[in-house]
């Protein structure tokens, strides 16, 4: 069995590969066979699925992974969050969200020199020991996107079309978005080789949001069975040539790590085909939950097709509403509570009892051709260690994430296969992959089971030979 441990003294030096939205089904089976860099790692190492946060999303899935802590720990359940339970105050949560310490910060207080390129949540810029470049939140390069500030020169003198993220991902203009995602990877591994080659470093971790925007743009060109699937279209093989292409440059980057690196290749969630979207509000509405002082409009345009209405832009009669809902990949209700909310109407004794009926009347929402979804309904203090913050009420995953939550009015029922915010071919999978591969000792070839994103944080820290917290909540990948 590996000898992960046995420099533990001194500790290893660790290389995270972070691929957001990386699916183990084409990493290990369906293209195993043309990924030579992945297939070197695990089989080499160790490997497995690695389950999700949930919510199984870019935000707060990696904080989640790199604290050790669950979302209701952080105080994070997606990326537009409640500030507190008014109706319509809402935060993007940044970096500045995460009060917990993460990977970096402990090993930068044991001395350990850090390098970070594109973690999610690392906006607003802070200072580490050791290098950072933000992540795919930085608004504009124009608002501080490395630390040391100096870095920035440096990095667009090498990469001068650098880009935290893909502009636009949700687009009908496949040859566009295929071009930014080619050109943002190839300007990120110019500047990671820079980093890799000319800066010290103990603990090297890197993220690419790429493999994540070109499965929400482009899986139903590939996948049979997606709805929209066409045999011998000319995208067909455009997902995998993207990984084929991380691939080889992975190649290069492992060349000029020695043997004392461990690599550790991680994906926050995976990914799958997304059926069709169930319009949260729209049901709500129809079912006498939420109630609007007038009706939504329907509207079309001059082409026939739905003008829609986002949320925020009807008018709601909190007095009258127990209810309402937000889109997204997965499902946030709200209940209006009397003495929570400003004009709340559920009595406090009758919460549980209207969640359970929420609950049930979810998950018995039929599919459009009355199959069943298999939609599935938590609780947050159910399934978090604690709550902080403001969470949702009820997180649902429609169909168990092949469906995704609409929250805009008016699509003419409570069904849609038009994203609102976009074309989106995929959702995400609550599982997402891990490889642990040590060049030292390329024998193992095992698989793992059972492992959970949180026990990644524990794993890196005994591999670098420094001490765990206590209160992290997740366990080593190997071992018992």
């Amino acid at each position: 069995m590996f000898n992960f441990l046995r420099r533990k003294r001194r500790g290893r030096k660790v290389m995270v590969i972070g691929l957001d939205c990386a699916a183990p089904e084409l990493v290990f089976d369906k293209w195993k066979d043309e990924l030579p860099t992945f297939r070197k790692l695990y089989s080499g190492g160790l490997y497995g699925e690695l389950e999700s946060s949930i919510p199984a999303i870019t935000v707060p899935a990696w904080s989640s992974m790199m604290s050790s802590k669950d979302p209701g720990t952080l105080g994070i359940y997606g990326f537009r969050n409640r500030r507190d339970y008014s109706y319509d105050n809402l935060y993007i949560a940044t970096g500045a969200a995460v009060k917990e310490p993460r990977v970096w910060d402990i090993l930068g207080e044991a001395g350990k020199r850090v390098v970070l390129v594109g973690v999610p949540q690392t906006f607003p810029i802070k200072p580490v020991n050791g290098v950072c470049i933000s992540s795919f939140l930085t608004p504009t390069l124009e608002s501080g996107f490395t630390y040391p500030s100096e870095l920035a020169e440096k990095v667009l003198s090498i990469a001068p079309r650098y880009e935290v993220d893909v502009r636009n991902f949700r687009t009908p203009d496949k040859d566009w978005l295929l071009k930014q995602l080619w050109d943002m990877t190839e300007m990120r591994f110019r500047v990671l080789n820079h980093l890799l080659e000319n800066e010290p470093w103990d603990y090297f971790m890197w993220v690419e949001m790429g493999v994540d925007r070109i499965h929400h743009g482009m899986w139903s060109f590939m996948d049979p069975g997606h709805r929209r699937y066409e045999p011998g279209n000319k995208y067909e093989n455009s997902i995998k040539e993207y990984y084929q292409l991380i691939d080889a440059q992975l190649a290069h980057m492992l060349d000029k790590i020695d043997d004392e690196t461990m690599v550790l290749v991680l994906s926050d969630h995976g990914g799958k085909k997304m059926d069709g979207g169930i319009c949260i509000n729209e049901w709500l509405w129809r079912n006498g939950y939420l109630v609007l002082k007038e009706d939504p409009p329907e509207m079309f345009d001059e082409n026939g097709k739905r003008i829609l209405t986002p949320f925020a832009k009807v008018e709601v009669d909190w007095e009258k509403t127990r209810a309402w809902g937000q889109g997204g990949y997965y499902g946030r209700v709200f209940l209006n509570v009397e003495g929570r909310e400003p004009q709340g109407v559920i009595k406090r004794e009758d919460y549980e009892r209207v969640r359970d009926e929420l609950i049930e009347q979810f998950k018995a929402i039929p599919g459009p051709d009355g199959e069943d979804l298999g939609t599935v309904v938590y609780k947050p203090q159910e399934i978090y260690r604690k709550v902080r913050n403001v969470p949702p009420d009820l997180i649902v995953y429609w169909g168990n994430l092949n469906w995704r939550s609409v929250g805009s009015f008016g699509h003419g029922g409570i069904y849609t296969f038009e994203n609102d915010t976009g074309p989106d071919d995929a959702n995400h999978a609550q599982n997402g992959m891990f490889i642990l591969y040590d060049p030292a000792n390329p024998e193992s070839n095992r698989e793992i089971t059972g492992r959970q994103l949180m026990d990644v944080a524990p794993t890196i820290l005994e591999l670098m030979g420094v001490p765990v917290p206590s209160d992290m909540q997740g366990r080593r990948l190997f071992g018992d």
